[in-house]
Parts: structure tokens; C-alpha cells; sequence
């Protein structure tokens, strides 16, 4: 910064003038430290005239600082000096006054280029650095920032003290003037690398009311002499004088810190219009942290929000391998309407999910939320897949009028190797056949869900063991640059590129299918979100299922056990008979007791050994601890013990127990 004598007998030849720096603009700093460069003491006069000094202000305050003025050249009206130096002594008012107005000017400039700088943060450390960039060193060699920790959000009320931690430091670097000479260094006592980082406010303080009373003060008010101390540290002080303000940051509700600008000693003190100055930066600085803090609690709820409605992990199904990914429309909005859901099914089938909520807000997310639930709720009843979205849209219905969403449900049965997909207004899946060929599946379009009234179809269609089904939201396919049908024919035509790459007998893995699917997304391809669901049939052979009708009569348990050590034994697992042959007959005892049709009975070998017992009482089994007077109670008490894992569905026409007896090597 140059500094101007303030009376025409103090100055000095331009020669011997120390020239600006080169770079301005202050360190980034993670403590305080003592300040760097600045300009040499003024001459022996300049103290003696007016207290107006002159210090650089640009559109932009990162800009260079002009060069001194030289003698006799008058300052222009469009100057962006802050302070403007008076004419030589003995100059008539009508100059100074105008000299006074255009430094008023500078002020104006100066505020409305810090405020913009300001406002350009959108989370808070941008705001708290726009904060220090804008000021140092245009209006000060050195600024400290305090905030409240934590920081408030909102109407929330902290019970606890107020405590207050140095978040930012800022400062006019160690560099060298236009010509090369090093700058002499910054004298600002004390060293503020010793400065406190917290500072805990205490009640009826003197810093609780400066605070309190919102308006920034000079250094050697008599509240902030007292007040600087106690947030410095025991034992530090400032520059004497008018060389330090003090200004609280008030945001919307109440205090949330306070700033503190500093200039050097040997520098022109502040003035009592520099006051309203910082006050107009600290207004915008809380304000904006402010809304800095609400913008990232409410983007943290709603990213949690989306992430708890996404499955974590999918699960694991029998004869099926699934994939998944989700990809927000944009980082700085990660909430949004798409979901997948892989739901395991009586028999070993699962079912396949994908859906699209309309919008993009937490709104969306919370009726996607409960569309899944829903979805969920109704799978776990077994019903058919255009049966589930019927429910769906009557439950849309409920949630309001223009709550609309788009759906694909698909249910696979690894033993028939068919799958049964219904839709709703969702586009098509792609199946991608083992040899290479990639075919988008004809189904039934249907309504939304929401439009009400409308029936939905289900097809049935083949789900040859290597296939990989593709399920995904409109995100992937549409944009600006192409519509529905065009995208749909590049995934098409990119499933069956990189099915080639692995040759005709070879499936591609299928995570890297997924990140290949993905590759196809061009620069301008992502105006929405994206779930993607991917599920590769393996199947279950013929060979590894049996399957038996049995009638609920006394001699049944027995038949089920021989039965059971025929196909054990066919499957070389005869190590397994003793346990599964117990199993066995504890579920279909239980069966038999309170059936009235057929009961069933299926063995499955992959790679655990499962037992399915399904017949016509919708009641569920529940575990319970039998006494030593009780008779029965102790069937399902085995079955937990000696299986891996047991479970029992409820289904439209009865139920099915199941357990699972894990294969020995």
C-alpha cells in the first residue's frame, strides 16, 4: 500500500518512494501469523496535516494496487483510491470538497465489489475467504475471522456457552515491490500466530457486549480494549489507536462471530466512516454464512434422506447375480425421485424394481420413499406383478393428486427360467442374450402411476440361464441432445459391443457391463438422475430341483424323509440326511397338523441345500420357548439351531417355510 504525505511540505521525491508490490492479495493462512510487506513509515510530516490517507479499491479487489500519484497530477473522478489525498496547503474548500466526495465514491465502489465477492460463496468457507480477499489489503493489512462452534442453524437454540473459533486468518504477503526490492515487513504487535483459537464468551463480558451490541467499535474503545484481550488470548493487545476494529457478525437471529481488521502502526489509522464500511461487510459476511450453514444442513438432510431410501447392499437371490448403480442429476442437488430394489420371493424368485418419481427435490425423495415401501409391502404378499402396480397407483392416488412416477416390476423364477414383467409408462428393459445379442423386450407400456384407472398388463417371457436384464430410469436414455428412443438404441447397440468383446460363450462381468453402460453418457447427457439395476440369470437346472405333492395325512412326515435321502443321495450329499431328514420332518409335522389340501415339498441344490414346505394356512410359525410340561412347541426351536437360516412367507393361498443346510466341501 502507498501512502501519501498529508501536507505539501512533507512531500517527498517520487524516487524515493517505496513502490506497491506486485501481488497484494493476502496469504491463505491456517493459523494467524504475524503480518509481511507493507510500506515504510510516512515521513516526519505527513502526521501533522489531515487523517486521510489513501489505500488502492478495484472493481475487483485482488487486482494490483495502483502506483503513487505523482506531484502536481491531479486524481481522476474515476479514481478507485479509498481515501483521497487533499491538494497542497492552502487549496480552496471547493477542491477539498470535492476531493471528499469523490473519496466517498471509492468507498461506495469499494463496499459494492467486496459485497459481490461476498455473495459469490455458496458454502461457507468460500463466503469466509471472499471476506478476507476482499479486504486485505485494500481496506486492511490483516484481517481474523471468528465464528461460533458450532454454529447455529436455523431457530436452533445451543444451550450450551458461546464459544468462538478463529476460522480464518488472512494477511499481506512477504513480496517484493515492482522493482524488486523486498518490502519491509508487517509491524503488527502482537505476533498473531500466538493467538488463541478458541475463545469461550463469557456472560456480562466485555466481548458479550461488544457483541451484543452489533455495531463494529475502534481498538481503543473502552469496551474493546478490554474486549480484544479476552478473544485474543491473556496477554495480547492490538496496535494502539484507531489501527483495529472490532466488528461483530450478526447473521439473521443472532451473533455468530465477529471480525477483526487490523492495520499496521505506522499505517493511517481507521476513520469513523470506515466504521459503516465494515460494518456493510460484516451485515453481508453473517448473512451469508447464514444461509450457508441452512443450504448445507438442508443438502446434508436431503443426501441422507436419498441415501436411506437406496438400498445399501442388494441381496443375495438364488440363481440370479445383480448389479446396481444410482447417479444424481448434479452433485450440488443429490436428492431426487429414481430407485431400484431387488426383493426376495417365496420359491427362490426375486423381484426386479425400477422406478422414476417426478422432480428433483426432497418432496420426491419422500414419495419415492414411500413408493418403495409400498412396493416392498406389497411384493412380501406374493402378488402378481400388475396387481403391485395397481396398489402403487392407488397409493399415489392417496398421497396426491399430481404425485406421478413411472415403474417397471419384474419377478424371475430361477427354476422355470421365466420372468413376468408388468409396466408403467417406464422405459422398456434390454436383454442381452448370451451370444451377444442385445434386444429391447416388448411390454406393455401402460399408464403412470398416479393417472388412476388404468389397468395394467404383465407378460411372461423366457430368461435363458446367461442373459443379463437390463432395468434402468429414463435419465440414462433421454436428454436434450436425443430423445427416449434414440438413447434406447445406443444402450442397445453399446450391451451388444461390449457382450463381443468377451466372445460368444463368455458374458461380460457385471459390474464392468455397468460402467460401461454408464461410458455411453456424452458431456451434455446428464440432465437427470440415474438408477440402473442389473440382473444376470444363472438359473437353477432341472437336475438340482425336486419336487413332491404330498397329502396332510399321518404317515406323510415319513414319506417326506425317505423322499428327502432319495434325492440326497442322487446329489452325493448323503452327510446331510441325518440333519435334513430332522428338518424335514419337524416342518412338514407342523404342515400336516393344520393343512386341509396337498402340501408341498421342493429341495433345491445350489450352493446351500434348501427346503421349501408350502401349504394352504396363511399363519406364520413363530419361534417360542416350550416348557418342560409342553408336548409340541420344540419343532421350530430345532430348525433354528441346526439350519443356517429359516424363515416363513405368507402367500396369497397359504404360506411356505423354508430353511437352508449349508453344502459340506
Amino acid at each position: 500500500m502507498t501512502e501519501h504525505p498529508t501536507s505539501h511540505e512533507a512531500r517527498q521525491p517520487n524516487a524515493a518512494r517505496p513502490k506497491a508490490p506486485a501481488d497484494p492479495r493476502g496469504a491463505l493462512l491456517r493459523t494467524p501469523a504475524q503480518g509481511r510487506s507493507g510500506d515504510p513509515a510516512a515521513p516526519p510530516g505527513a502526521g501533522t496535516g489531515s487523517d486521510e490517507h489513501s489505500q488502492s479499491s478495484t472493481a475487483e479487489p485482488d487486482a494490483p494496487r495502483p502506483r503513487p500519484t505523482p506531484e502536481g497530477v491531479e486524481m481522476q473522478a474515476g479514481s478507485e483510491s479509498l481515501s483521497r489525498v487533499p491538494g497542497p496547503a492552502g487549496a480552496p474548500a471547493p477542491r477539498q470538497a470535492g476531493a471528499a466526495m469523490r473519496r466517498d465514491g471509492d468507498r461506495l465502489r469499494f463496499v459494492g465489489a467486496a459485497t459481490r465477492r461476498i455473495a459469490r460463496g455458496i458454502d461457507l468457507d468460500e463466503i469466509v475467504m471472499g471476506l478476507c480477499r476482499a479486504t486485505v489489503p485494500t481496506f486492511s493489512d490483516a484481517i481474523l475471522v471468528y465464528l461460533r462452534d458450532p454454529l447455529p442453524v436455523g431457530d436452533e437454540r445451543p444451550a450450551g456457552p458461546v464459544v468462538l473459533r478463529l476460522r480464518r486468518t488472512d494477511r499481506i504477503p512477504e513480496d517484493q515491490d515492482t522493482e524488486g526490492t523486498p518490502m519491509p515487513p508487517l509491524q503488527v504487535q502482537p505476533d498473531l500466530s500466538a493467538t488463541a483459537e478458541l475463545c469461550e464468551v463469557q456472560p456480562g463480558g466485555a466481548l458479550a457486549e461488544v457483541l451484543r451490541g452489533v455495531r463494529p467499535v475502534f481498538a481503543d474503545a473502552a469496551t474493546a480494549r478490554a474486549a480484544l484481550p479476552e478473544l485474543l488470548g491473556d496477554g495480547l493487545a492490538v496496535p494502539d489507536g484507531k489501527h483495529a476494529v472490532l466488528a461483530p457478525l450478526r447473521g439473521r437471529r443472532r451473533v455468530i462471530g465477529a471480525a477483526i481488521f487490523l492495520r499496521r502502526p505506522d499505517r493511517p489509522a481507521f476513520e469513523p466512516d470506515d466504521l459503516l464500511v465494515a460494518a456493510q461487510l460484516a451485515t453481508h459476511s453473517a448473512l451469508g454464512i447464514d444461509k450457508a450453514v441452512l443450504y448445507g444442513r438442508e443438502a446434508y438432510i436431503a443426501d441422507e434422506l436419498q441415501r436411506t431410501m437406496l438400498p445399501e447392499t442388494l441381496p443375495r437371490a438364488m440363481g440370479v447375480r445383480l448389479a446396481s448403480r444410482y447417479l444424481p442429476a448434479a452433485e450440488t442437488a443429490r436428492v431426487g425421485g429414481d430407485w431400484y430394489d431387488a426383493i426376495p420371493l417365496p420359491g427362490s424368485r426375486v423381484a426386479l424394481v425400477v422406478g422414476d418419481v417426478m422432480g428433483h427435490s426432497m418432496t420426491s425423495a419422500a414419495i419415492m420413499g414411500q413408493l418403495r415401501t409400498t412396493a416392498q409391502t406389497l411384493a412380501g404378499l406374493d402378488l402378481p406383478p400388475q396387481e403391485v402396480l395397481h396398489h402403487l397407483d392407488e397409493q399415489a392416488q392417496r398421497l396426491g393428486t399430481d404425485r406421478m412416477a413411472t415403474c417397471l416390476y419384474a419377478v424371475y423364477d430361477p427354476v422355470s427360467h421365466r420372468i413376468t414383467i408388468a409396466n408403467a409408462g417406464h422405459p422398456p428393459p434390454v436383454l442381452l442374450h448370451l451370444g451377444g445379442r442385445a434386444e429391447v423386450l416388448r411390454v406393455p407400456p401402460g399408464a403412470p402411476i398416479g393417472v388412476g384407472g388404468v389397468d395394467f398388463e404383465a407378460v411372461e417371457l423366457d430368461a435363458p440361464a446367461g442373459a443379463t436384464l437390463l432395468l434402468y430410469t429414463d435419465g440414462l436414455v433421454e436428454s436434450r441432445l436425443r430423445d427416449v428412443w434414440t438413447g434406447i438404441e445406443q444402450l442397445r447397440e453399446r450391451l451388444a459391443a461390449t457382450a463381443q468383446l468377451t466372445g460368444p460363450d463368455h458374458p461380460p462381468p457385471l459390474e464392468a457391463l455397468c460402467d460401461e453402460v454408464l461410458d455411453m453418457l456424452g458431456p451434455g447427457d446428464r440432465d437427470d438422475d440415474i438408477a440402473l439395476l442389473a440382473a444376470r440369470f444363472d438359473g437353477i437346472a432341472p437336475s438340482d430341483v425336486a419336487y413332491w405333492f404330498l397329502e396332510p395325512e399321518d404317515a406323510t412326515p415319513s414319506r417326506a424323509r425317505r423322499l428327502a435321502r432319495s434325492a440326497l443321495a442322487r446329489w452325493d450329499l448323503e452327510d446331510l440326511s441325518d440333519s435334513v431328514e430332522l428338518l424335514v420332518s419337524e416342518v412338514v409335522t407342523n404342515a400336516v397338523r393344520y393343512a386341509t389340501r396337498p402340501i408341498t415339498l421342493r429341495l433345491l441344490r445350489t450352493d446351500v441345500l434348501r427346503c421349501e414346505v408350502g401349504d394352504d394356512v396363511p399363519q406364520l410359525p413363530r419361534l417360542r420357548q416350550a416348557r418342560a410340561t409342553d408336548e409340541g412347541g420344540r419343532g421350530l426351536y430345532l430348525v433354528n439351531k441346526l439350519a443356517r437360516r429359516w424363515g416363513a412367507t405368507r402367500l396369497s393361498t397359504g404360506k411356505v417355510v423354508w430353511f437352508e443346510v449349508p453344502r459340506r466341501a
